[in-house]
């Protein structure tokens, strides 16, 4: 099989791409496993991780997959470098790249950040996050958690809970949900729901309008954290009034009178979208979704590399 040494989005890719990722990362998922979690599998390449935007598991979890396979990686952040002091992102990588770098992971405020590199540079980009596009990585961290949960992806009924609008992950995880077999529901204020969402993913795209229904209807609820950083004024009364209304409680779930899997991309706002004991609870897989984001990252940035062929011989982990 022939792919893309990038990774924008998941929107076009194929099922049989994502299949292949999925069993790849499964394979490094047992190799995290071991007394040394280490192979060597890109030793002699170098990575850098551009991040332009705050980040916590994403970074850490790319700069541990990373260590992991034996490449040299290297960390930049905006803050202290040349682009405060005016430089443009092509300059900033064209530089790092006449280094002789082979790939760069990239998380950016403006969405198309990560297509625009691939017009400037020679080396690979994984989209780390960009802007309200798309955050690739971790919808497919989130199909392995379900496959691993259900033993499945076809025919499951997955609702995405929340701010829907500015929310990237949203968008990851619908295209790649989709293109896998999965129902998937949205569920969400009016005022944070994309006025053309059916046209912009296709008809088979569930809308509820209220959250008791989504849940009840759904295997799994992805619940999505409130971007109050990129909402405008006046899209939610208050926080209390969106927890009242659309917040995921064990109550809910209750009332479902159905086992729901729960789960969330981080970082969390308790008490909000979910309620603090169940973000904790038996029904939640958050953790398991961070444990499986190394797994997915690893290989991401495996297969990117042109790994591919040794994976099929069963070589490549």
């Amino acid at each position: 099989m022939i792919i893309s040494k990038h990774l924008l989005g998941l929107e076009g890719v194929r099922r049989e791409e994502i299949s292949l990722i999925l069993k790849t990362a499964q394979s490094f998922k047992e190799v995290l496993s071991r007394p040394i979690p280490k192979v060597p599998t890109l030793r002699g390449k170098t990575i850098v991780n551009l991040f332009f935007e705050a980040s916590t598991r994403t970074r850490i979890s790319f700069e541990l997959a990373e260590k992991r396979l034996s490449a040299d990686s290297i960390n930049f952040a905006s803050s202290g470098s040349s682009v405060a002091k005016g430089e443009t992102l092509k300059d900033t990588v064209r530089n790092i790249e006449a280094m002789k770098i082979d790939m760069v992971v990239i998380r950016h405020q403006a969405s198309g950040a990560a297509h625009f590199l691939t017009q400037c540079l020679e080396a690979g980009v994984i989209n780390a996050g960009d802007g309200q596009h798309e955050h690739p990585t971790q919808g497919l961290l989130d199909m392995m958690t379900l496959q691993e949960k259900f033993g499945r992806l076809q025919g499951l009924k997955v609702a995405i809970v929340g701010d829907i609008t500015h929310s990237r992950v949203a968008r990851s995880n619908i295209h790649g949900l989709m293109t896998m077999g999965v129902e998937v529901a949205v569920c969400g204020p009016a005022t944070l729901l994309p006025r053309d969402i059916a046209a912009a993913f296709g008809q088979d795209l569930l809308v509820f309008k209220k959250v008791d229904e989504a849940i009840q209807w759904a295997d799994a609820v992805n619940v999505l954290r409130l971007q109050l950083e990129r909402q405008k004024n006046g899209l939610l009364p208050s926080l209390r009034e969106y927890a009242l209304h659309f917040g995921v409680t064990r109550r809910r779930l209750e009332d479902a009178k159905r086992e729901v899997v729960i789960m969330h991309p981080g970082p969390i706002n308790r008490g909000v979208e979910l309620e603090s004991d169940l973000a904790d609870s038996e029904f939640s897989v958050i953790l398991d979704q961070v444990t499986n984001g190394v797994a997915v990252r690893m290989a991401v940035l495996y297969l990117k590399s042109g790994g591919e062929q040794e994976v099929m011989n069963g070589n490549g982990a």
